[in-house]
């Protein structure tokens, strides 16, 4: 990704956005070559977040806590002081808030198009398999 030729930035990403990436683990590595922090936000609790990252060994420099995402974006702006701080998020409300707080905003698409970041299927890969039947079930 083409960060402006600037290392000095701090990049959120929408929980919903980071659950689109294929490999999590791998898109927070490759954005650590990049950017001085990264992290995840979301309105979800606590807990949603934790479990999320841990899943997917996605270690982040910052979380939104038990705040909404709008305050977390302010919070993270003034704790990370960086030139430039971008939100990654999937829909026209994260674009809002991005707005809101004085974030720029990046689609989850066009971002892992511009990072070289794989996006999840939404089809499945192959047909589950069928259970066999059983003869002594009733």
């Amino acid at each position: 990704m083409d960060s402006g030729g600037s290392t000095d930035m701090t990049l959120a990403f929408e929980l919903e956005a980071l659950k689109t990436l294929a490999d999590p683990n791998a898109v927070f590595n490759n954005a650590r070559q990049w950017t001085e922090y990264v992290g995840v936000v979301s309105e979800k609790p606590t807990y949603v977040v934790t479990n999320f990252t841990r899943k997917h060994r996605v270690r982040q420099d910052f979380f939104s806590g038990p705040r909404g995402v709008e305050e977390s974006l302010e919070n993270i702006a003034q704790q990370f002081d960086t030139d430039r701080h971008v939100f990654v998020g999937v829909d026209d409300e994260d674009e809002a808030l991005a707005d809101a707080t004085g974030w720029e905003f990046l689609h989850v698409e066009d971002a892992a198009d511009a990072a070289g970041w794989t996006l999840t299927s939404d089809e499945p890969d192959e047909e589950p398999a069928e259970s066999p039947s059983r003869d002594d079930w009733p």
